[in-house]
Parts: structure tokens; sequence; C-alpha cells
């Protein structure tokens, strides 16, 4: 069994954990999938946007495979353990989490690090590290994305939150049922990959920079950020499609 599958069409690659009689558990095969299957959607020029899921509407992502790591006797995950969007992987494509189930843990992981998040109407998100000794330094830029006593009552209890508080504290951008979600999420993402891929891109790229930066540090680079995108034959495509009222031939370029 192949334990991470990738295709592409319609400009959008997914990215799928095919683990689910391990409850998608991160094993080294998995990570090391994500890892490859990552690099091939962000080399590929066809690729214009990406969706992560899992096999199966259980659980999405159950994190660590504990059992591997009590085989192998891991204590603090080494520098690449495994792929985190922004961190050890360059992705500058926006990625969508279409997320079926249970995120637990590095499954919850893997749903933070994404850019857009379209949720099972029976998913759930916890980060369970307490429960098992172990620890979630990855956790911190969650402080942006949640309310800082959501973050630590998720952090001290490992609890989890249902997909409905999740979106209604924004952590999630929409709920469909278990059997609409794939429809949605390629839905999302085909509405982006519709739009100018140069314009797409340098507003991820504005926004992790909004993230790491002060205000007025962050509209300084977005200026630098966007000039290139102004100066683009995209940039003319737009307005002149706009006038002889017809789609828009991104080149990307």
């Amino acid at each position: 069994m192949n334990e991470i599958l990738f295709e592409i069409s319609e400009h959008v690659a997914e990215i799928t954990i095919n683990r689910p009689e391990k409850a998608n558990a991160l094993n080294e095969a998995v990570r090391n999938g994500l890892f490859d299957a990552f690099r091939r959607a962000n080399e590929d020029p066809e690729c214009r946007v990406v969706i992560l899921t899992a096999m199966g509407e259980r659980t999405f992502c159950a994190g660590a495979d504990l059992v591997e790591l009590a085989t192998i006797g891991v204590s603090t995950p080494p520098k690449d353990y495994m792929p985190i969007l922004g961190k050890n992987v360059d992705h500058p494509k926006p990625v969508i989490a279409a997320v079926n189930g249970k995120a637990l843990a590095g499954g919850f992981l893997l749903v933070q690090m994404c850019d857009l998040v379209i949720a099972s109407s029976t998913a759930t998100f916890a980060i369970t590290e307490a429960r098992r000794g172990r620890g979630s330094p990855w956790a911190v830029p969650l402080t942006r994305l949640l309310p800082r006593r959501i973050v630590t009552e998720l952090l001290v209890t490992a609890e989890p939150l249902s997909a409905a508080r999740a979106f209604d504290l924004g952590f999630v951008n929409a709920i469909a049922e278990p059997s609409e979600l794939m429809n949605r999420a390629r839905t999302m993402a085909r509405i982006i990959a519709s739009n100018a891929p140069l314009t797409v891109k340098a507003t991820l790229k504005m926004l992790q920079h909004a993230d790491e930066m002060g205000l007025r540090a962050a509209e300084m680079v977005a200026d630098e950020i966007f000039r290139e995108v102004y100066l683009s034959e995209d940039a003319r495509e737009g307005p002149l499609a706009f006038k002889e009222k017809r789609e828009p031939v991104w080149k990307g370029r």
C-alpha cells in the first residue's frame, strides 16, 4: 500500500494520507511521503493549489505513530522529523486541509500549517501531547490563529474542539457533511486556481511576512512583493480580459 497518494487535476494537487487502518498515523513512510508530495506539488508548473486530506472518515490523522516511537526510542524529534510548511518546507502555493474526522497532535499540526481549512461536520481538533508526556513546541503559531485562552485550553486539557466551535473561532473556513467534504474543498481549490497565480503567490508571501514582522515593516515588504505582480503580463491580461468580456488566460509571468 502506498502511504501517500498524489494526483493533479485542473491545476489542483491532492495529497492523501493512506493509512486508515492505523488512524493515518505519521510513521516514517508517511512523513517521507509528505515531504516528497509537497516537493512534487511545488515543482510542478501545472499545480496552483494543494488539498491535503486522508483516507477514511473517522480519523484525519492521529499524530505520531506511538508504536514506532516506542520501538525506536525517539526522545526529542529531530529538526526534519516531519514536514512543516513555511519552516522546513518552502511551499508558496496555497494548501487547503480537508479534515475528515479527528485531527490529533501531529494531525492538528498538519491542519495548523495549512492556509485554509474545510472540515467535516464530524471533525474534531485536539493537541493530546499532555496525555502522553510529549511536547508541542510547534503550537507557537497557533497563538496567531486562535485566542490565547483557547490555545491554553487546548494545550493543558488535551480536550478536543468540535468542528462547529473551531468554525466559530475562525480556525475553520467552512464545514461540510462528510459525503460533501472533498467536493467543497475542490470547489474552493478550483476558485483559487482560476485566479491570477502571481497574485495568489504574492498574497501568501505577504501574509507570512505580516505574521513575522511588525505592521509597518510588513507594509514596506508587501510593496516589494507585489512590485513584480503589477509589472507582469498577467496584470495586463486581467483588465484586458474584463474589457473583452472573456475569462483571463493566466501565464504566471
